[in-house]
């Protein structure tokens, strides 16, 4: 698999078309990741993004890869050991708050699906460039919000975007009805207080209420 490839294109947008919602997740202790999995795609949201902000992050990622059900990716992606530590613990995708030339070789050479994050139409147009149909819109709310999205996707039809970034229940429809947004990431959906309570029931019924509201 090559990400400049029809075959890795497909993944990307495949896994952001699992639900309408993509958890972003920050998980501080190994030991929440197996039953954390299981809340959230249990409430119907398989595809999860472990961003690695956490001393935790690789482990999660390596537990949470085991349970059945479930698509883990790795966020966060910055450096080129970041998509190797990333790809040995288990993720099967990778989502990078932007992107530089150098993280883009090292999926390839990894042969890790990466979701790359832009902000702006330049940004957008030099991952088409490198074969990236599908796109993460970073940060969402801070770069205009959905209105800006849509302004982008007039010129650039051909990308598919998943927003990231100050989404929530109240907003995440509003970037879902565009024609150029495939799925949402959001963190309101696993709280760090819901995480650090060990909370499951709650998580779950946060996931099931994004699933049904917003495939609405």
């Amino acid at each position: 698999m090559k990400l400049n490839s029809e075959a890795a294109r497909s993944v990307t947008r495949d896994i952001c078309n699992l639900a309408p919602i993509m958890p972003v997740l920050v998980v501080r202790d190994a030991a929440y990741a197996v039953p954390l999995a299981k809340a959230l795609i249990a409430g119907g949201l398989p595809a999860l993004e472990v961003t690695l902000r956490t001393p935790a992050a690789l482990q999660v990622i390596e537990a949470m890869a085991k349970v059945e059900g479930g698509v883990v990716g790795a966020g966060t992606l910055v450096t080129p050991q970041d998509v190797h530590d990333a790809k040995a613990a288990g993720a099967v995708f990778g989502v990078s708050p932007g992107a530089t030339d150098a993280l883009i070789e090292a999926c390839l050479e990894e042969e890790l699906p990466l979701l790359p994050g832009a902000a702006t139409a330049s940004e957008a147009m030099r991952l088409l460039e490198r074969g990236f149909t599908t796109q993460k819109f970073f940060p969402a709310e801070a770069s205009g919000g959905a209105p800006a999205l849509k302004a982008i996707g007039a010129p650039l039809p051909q990308i598919s975007f998943c927003p990231t970034g100050g989404i929530n229940l109240a907003n995440a429809k509003s970037y879902l009805d565009l024609p150029n947004v495939l799925c949402a990431g959001g963190s309101w959906i696993a709280p760090d207080a819901l995480v650090t309570a060990a909370d499951w029931d709650q998580i779950e019924a946060l996931a099931r209420e994004a699933r049904q509201t917003l495939s609405a």
